[in-house]
């Protein structure tokens, strides 16, 4: 109680800031802390299968630090997983990519916001793009493993399912084995 009283006599004298300053002294977070404090709720929630939820505390993260290229990815992403807005999960992920654009983590959220809205060939260029920006990451590597990289089929004047195309492409594989871009 007396605390509370001297922080606000002071803030009356020195104005907001004054009174911020003293907040955080007294053990009042910061707006970085809190949002920190938030995102990592938002990855527990995630990590636990519950995107809802995590997508709440990503948007309070981000309201605390809008400029945060981690939280506007996740964000992004967790717009995509649960409430299906690809549109604006793409943006807030480009969005992030243009702030830091060096980081493995920030590609592979946007390639899972392509790959959820069905943009296979997109997600496949965005993470070629991460294995040169952010260098070559194994996560990157490995989501380009499990997205699949098809060969394109052997002959082109007919459908890939055509079953000579079939037949033909189990024997390249036998052969020369899977297709392996990286």
């Amino acid at each position: 109680m007396k605390e509370s009283q001297d922080s606000q006599s002071i803030a009356r004298k020195e104005g907001p800031m004054a009174m911020s300053h003293v907040e955080v002294m007294v053990g009042t977070p910061s707006s970085v802390d809190a949002g920190m404090v938030e995102f990592k709720e938002c990855l527990k929630r995630m990590r636990d299968g519950h995107p809802e939820d995590a997508l709440n505390h990503a948007r309070r993260a981000l309201g605390a630090a809008p400029k945060n290229p981690f939280y506007l990815s996740y964000t992004g992403l967790l717009a995509a997983m649960a409430d299906r807005r690809f549109g604006d999960a793409e943006t807030l992920c480009r969005e992030a990519l243009n702030l830091k654009c060096n980081h493995a983590q920030l590609y592979l959220n946007l390639a899972e916001v392509y790959n959820q809205a069905g943009k296979t060939p997109d997600a496949i260029e965005t993470l070629e793009k991460g294995m040169v920006s952010a260098g070559r990451d194994f996560r990157i590597r490995r989501a380009l493993e499990r997205i699949g990289v098809r060969r394109a089929p052997l002959l082109t004047f007919l459908h890939r399912n055509h079953p000579i195309n079939r037949m033909l492409g189990r024997l390249r594989h036998r052969f020369a084995g899977p297709a392996r871009p990286y």
